[in-house]
């Protein structure tokens, strides 16, 4: 179901930076709208959103029809909601506070079929077309197809990475700048200079291990910083924070 969507964003991602916001509306609108603007991607948030797995069927629909990558940000590291996520069709699963190589080692064995990992078996799914898709050929698709991405957001990952950075199947090491500066003590302080070496650590050492890093940002100028850093899986803001602020420069440049 995602394949072609899967290979054309390994391919860019291999070429260059890629561009995404993540989404926290129930309104598949939103999802439709970002893809039309061009977004690579769309992390469609179900750790600090409020969308149920019923109405993100919808949005993952929404991103399939306008041709942006479907990736799910599950709400903790967990077998059950990693499998929910891939079998409605997400391309993709985001997982939070990954601390040690062992748990990023778990996503890899809950998000693949064997021989790779242990997913939950089951073809009468969205993402196998509700078993129109032949068996053999869902299953090979689903272990070539799903992108992991992992978080790194926490003290005992960064004393972990190298570990980490050594998992097989992981394809993004996701750097979440602020869950990491709580950590390090300076929360909500993304630009703290703690935070930005913690950071800048990671991407050089995920670089010399031939790892992909992304990160969020939350401003133009921060994302071309870490766009010149080398980091490739670019997340700009919130698609209610970029509706916030068009309405607020909008209303701004009325009353002025």
């Amino acid at each position: 179901m995602n394949t072609e969507l899967v290979k054309n964003f390994r391919e860019k991602i291999g070429n260059g930076p890629v561009l995404g916001p993540f989404m926290k509306t129930a309104d598949p609108a939103f999802v439709e709208a970002a893809g039309y603007a061009g977004m690579d991607f769309v992390i469609l948030d179900m750790e600090h959103g409020p969308v149920n797995l019923t109405a993100m069927q919808n949005n993952i629909r929404a991103a399939q029809l306008a041709k942006t990558l479907p990736v799910i940000r599950v709400g903790e590291l967990s077998e059950f909601a990693i499998l929910q996520a891939l079998d409605v069709g997400a391309a993709g699963v985001q997982v939070p506070q990954i601390r040690n190589a062992e748990e990023a080692r778990d996503v890899v064995r809950f998000s693949k079929y064997y021989p790779i990992g242990e997913r939950g078996v089951c073809r009468f799914v969205r993402a196998a077309r509700y078993s129109a898709t032949p068996r053999q050929e869902y299953f090979a698709n689903a272990n070539n197809d799903a992108l992991l991405i992992i978080h790194l957001e926490g003290r005992e990952a960064l004393e972990n990475l190298d570990e980490i950075l050594a998992v097989e199947g992981i394809d993004i090491v996701f750097i979440g700048p602020y869950d990491l500066s709580q950590s390090l003590g300076v929360p909500g302080e993304t630009g703290h200079p703690k935070v930005i070496a913690a950071m800048e650590d990671v991407v050089s050492r995920a670089k010399k291990a031939g790892v992909t890093v992304g990160t969020f940002t939350d401003s133009a100028e921060t994302l071309n910083t870490w766009k010149s850093a080398g980091v490739r899986y670019l997340s700009y803001s919130v698609d209610v924070g970029i509706f916030y602020e068009a309405c607020a420069k909008l209303v701004s440049s009325i009353k002025e």
